[in-house]
């Protein structure tokens, strides 16, 4: 957001606490940015208790990414002298409590969306207005608000193509009002002179790594600086150098389908914990094409993953209950295997090992066991399971076909799947990751049809023609002394998955 745009910052009139959550950055950061106009800055983040707000406690990978972001931060806003408080505990208690003791007159933060913490916030506003706090909200996590995009009967969109029509021009709005043409840290950004007084809520310390964090810290570096410099290198890279299918050239919009290729952006990661604004990446594919370092046909792809990403978060909104219930509730009937449909997200617990699921029925156990570990016979399946495993991330093809390998093939409940996606990838989402797995069940809105079943066999023949991904993660894959079995035959559970789906229709 642009200074000159922002409302009532009439000059410097106090110290404010800027709220940090989804928005672990200092550039294109519209809370931030109304607060370093307005005077000082005191920032804080709160590990809320999920047993208080109620929202789902956030997975292991992604706690892990959260960590390492939130020291990075911390290191970046000590360079402007800007203190951090990482406190732990009930936020309707400790935000509205924090302007009395640090002297603070305003509070803000950038707004989020699950239902639940949508009442906490409400909460924490409603006390800091009682006590005559100056208290704002920002967009900032998405493209448009989820209340923003209406159908022409006035309701919100539930099929993508016609939402991704109406959202497009909003975006450009959003995107021109949000962000300037080079990112930067806000004008004037500084810290009260004093250090703050102490405050009467626990700390958050530095902890050690957990030992399961190794393979992730190999391959990921957290934080707002890696995030520009990744959207960087993907904007100003020749995309025509990445291989496609049959040895022609092609970028991202082609080659991203292919993971044995290194075509995709991997900024999900950095939007998912708000080290980049989706509207820095819109602006920046788009600036790049104009420059004619990524070709028009590649910015529009990219733009079109944010639009997907801006829909699955509406889709939330608008059913909160996305990660427990099928939104089509003809699939409440459907025989899913370790179906606990009257469980919610809050109930889960997360894994802590691969091969080991609690489940009462030994078969599905050991199914679900073979899929998570990625030893269920099939090279395309397995080699995606131990790349999550190993790197808390996972080719977007490839999580389309063990998606629909375990709901379709295996007849496993999707939310088993969706929670240990939740547990194990560093970009997992209250709203992508259930949606995500209900439109490959095709039990969501905008489902992928439930008779589209990916075959992995056909599916490696396709998009890995070569083995080059699958041989990167299943190294074994060629010896015959350490084959796997498959565990289920494709052609038989493919009709079982289409007459139990017809069984339903009737």
């Amino acid at each position: 957001m642009r200074s000159e745009e922002i409302p009532g910052t009439s000059g410097p009139v106090g110290t404010t606490v800027v709220w940090f959550r989804d928005d672990l950055r200092l550039a294109d950061n519209a809370a931030l940015q109304w607060a370093a106009a307005r005077g000082p800055v005191v920032g804080l983040v709160v590990d809320e208790d999920p047993g208080v707000t109620g929202a789902r406690q956030a997975g292991g990978a992604s706690a892990w990414w959260r960590g390492r972001s939130l020291e990075n931060l911390g290191t970046r806003l000590a360079g402007y002298r800007v203190p951090l408080l990482h406190l732990r505990g009930d936020p309707t208690v400790i935000v509205p409590a924090l302007p009395g003791i640090l002297g603070a007159g305003a509070v803000v933060w950038n707004r989020r969306y699950v239902e639940a913490l949508c009442r906490v916030d409400a909460v924490v506003k409603q006390r800091l207005a009682r006590q005559g706090v100056e208290v704002h909200s920002f967009a900032g996590h998405l493209l448009t608000e989820p209340w923003q995009v209406r159908s022409g009967g006035g309701g919100p969109y539930r099929v993508f193509t016609p939402y991704s029509r109406a959202a497009r021009q909003l975006a450009e709005e959003a995107t021109a009002a949000a962000v300037d043409d080079v990112p930067g840290v806000p004008d004037g950004l500084r810290g009260p002179v004093d250090p703050p007084a102490a405050v009467p809520f626990p700390a958050v310390p530095r902890s050690a790594p957990e030992p399961w964090t190794v393979t992730l810290e190999r391959v990921w570096d957290p934080g707002e600086e890696t995030a520009l410099a990744s959207l960087a290198a993907f904007t100003g890279d020749d995309r025509s150098s990445v291989s496609g299918r049959e040895g022609t050239r092609a970028g991202y919009a082609v080659g991203r389908d292919f993971p044995g290729q290194d075509a995709t952006s991997r900024l999900s990661p950095h939007l998912r914990h708000g080290e980049l604004s989706p509207h820095r990446v819109w602006f920046a594919v788009g600036a790049a094409a104009e420059r004619g370092d990524l070709r028009w046909e590649d910015a529009v792809a990219l733009r079109t993953e944010l639009l997907w990403r801006d829909f699955s978060w509406q889709r939330l909104y608008h059913r909160p209950d996305l990660a427990t219930r099928c939104v089509r509730e003809e699939f409440d009937r459907f025989p899913w295997r370790g179906d606990r449909s009257g469980a919610t997200a809050t109930d889960t617990a997360t894994a802590t090992e691969p091969c080991h699921p609690s489940a009462p029925d030994p078969v599905l156990a050991g199914d679900l066991a073979a899929w998570r570990s990625g030893e269920t016979g099939f090279p395309l399946v397995d080699a995606g399971m131990r790349e999550l495993w190993a790197t808390g991330w996972m080719h977007n093809r490839v999580r389309m076909v063990v998606a629909s390998f375990l709901t379709k093939n295996l007849l496993i409940h999707w939310r088993l799947g969706e929670e240990w996606f939740w547990d194990t990838l560093v970009d997992a989402d209250p709203a992508s990751n259930p949606f995500n797995w209900q439109w490959a069940a095709g039990c969501g809105d905008d489902a992928s049809p439930y008779f589209r079943i990916f075959n992995p066999v056909t599916q490696q023949k396709k998009f890995d023609p070569d083995g080059e991904y699958v041989g990167r993660w299943t190294a074994a894959v060629d010896d015959p002394g350490s084959v796997v079995e498959p565990v289920v035959d494709l052609a038989v559970s493919r009709e079982e998955a289409l007459e139990a789906y017809r069984k339903i229709r009737q």
